[in-house]
């Protein structure tokens, strides 16, 4: 049973979301979506509950650069999986039909760049100079680091 209290478009919207992930996840998982050939692939991305700890899986487009994957978002604060990595920011993820490990660092509208030490140099280069002015438009951003 849902709440009266989330707006009718809220409800459409999250169930829109998980009818697609449903689908999409298990052929993410085993590979499909990632390219030998381009950077940019889909991913499913694993976090740990905000407040309940639990696993949650959602796919996502991803760029891949040095190492690192970088995923955003229009839906922001809304997006479950950015609730949570501001939480708990160790994650795993699967690209190309292997596991990885890695810690994310959210860049998000109104928040301050987190620290970038310890990512790879080029991509944390890349974070500092695209990404802070890119929350400005309203992005919301992760790049997740290998741990």
């Amino acid at each position: 049973m849902t709440s009266p209290a989330v707006p009718r478009a809220a409800r459409v919207e999250a169930e829109f979301f998980r009818t697609l992930n449903a689908f999409v996840e298990p052929l993410v998982m085993s590979g499909c979506g990632a390219s030998p050939f381009w950077p940019i692939g889909l991913i499913v991305l694993e976090t740990a509950g905000g407040r309940s700890g639990r696993p949650r899986r959602v796919p996502l487009v991803a760029t891949l650069f040095d190492g690192c994957a970088f995923v955003s978002t229009l839906r922001g604060a809304r997006s479950r999986w950015v609730q949570d990595l501001r939480v708990r920011p160790e994650v795993r993820y699967w690209y190309g039909g292997r596991e990885h490990r890695g810690r994310a660092r959210v860049f998000a509208p109104g928040a301050v760049p987190p620290a970038t030490g310890g990512m790879p140099p080029s991509a944390r280069m890349t974070a500092d100079a695209l990404l802070p002015p890119a929350t400005l438009l309203g992005w919301t951003f992760a790049v997740i680091s290998p741990t």
